[in-house]
C-alpha cells in the first residue's frame, strides 16, 4: 500500500469518526430534551454570529449547546442569579434570513463581576415562557443569609 493510500485510509476513518461523534451529540440532546433558542454574543452587527442550539435548565444555570459543536458541555452557562433582561425585540433586517416573526429576541446581561457578558437569545413564545419563568423564579439579593 503506498503512502498515499494510506493517508486517504487514515483521513477517512478520521472524518467517520468526527461525522459518528456529531451525530451521537444531536441524538443525545434530543434525547434529553431542553428548549430550542438561537443565541449570539452581544454586541453584535446585522444577522451575523446567531448560533442554533438547546438550552437545558439545571438549578440556577441554563446551558446553551450550540447544534454544531463537538463538546460534551455547554457551549455557554447562563447564570440565573446575575442575568438580566435589557429588553425585547422582534427580529429585524437579515435575522428574518433564520428566524420568523413569531420569534422574540431578549437582550440579556451578566451583571456578575467575573463575567460581565452580553448576549441575545431569540426564543418562539413557548421557550420565551420557559426562559422568563426560570429567570423570575431566582431568589431575591435580599434574602441572602449572613454568617
Amino acid at each position: 500500500m503506498s503512502a498515499l493510500m494510506m493517508f486517504m485510509v487514515a483521513l477517512i476513518g478520521v472524518l467517520l469518526i468526527v461525522v459518528g461523534a456529531l451525530f451521537y451529540r444531536l441524538w443525545k440532546l434530543r434525547q434529553v430534551g431542553g428548549t430550542a433558542a438561537i443565541l449570539r454574543d452581544a454586541p453584535a452587527v446585522g444577522g451575523h454570529g446567531w448560533r442554533h442550539g438547546v438550552i437545558r435548565y439545571r438549578g440556577g444555570e441554563a446551558g446553551f449547546y450550540r447544534l454544531s459543536s463537538l463538546r460534551w458541555w455547554p457551549d455557554r452557562r447562563l447564570s440565573r442569579r446575575g442575568l438580566e433582561v435589557v429588553s425585547r425585540r422582534a427580529p429585524r433586517g437579515d435575522e428574518f434570513d433564520i428566524m420568523t416573526s413569531e420569534i422574540v429576541v431578549l437582550e440579556l446581561r451578566d451583571t456578575h463581576p467575573d463575567s460581565r457578558h452580553g448576549y441575545e437569545i431569540a426564543l418562539d413564545r413557548g421557550a420565551l415562557t420557559a426562559f422568563t419563568s426560570w429567570l423570575e423564579s431566582r431568589p431575591s439579593p435580599r434574602t441572602r443569609r449572613r454568617g
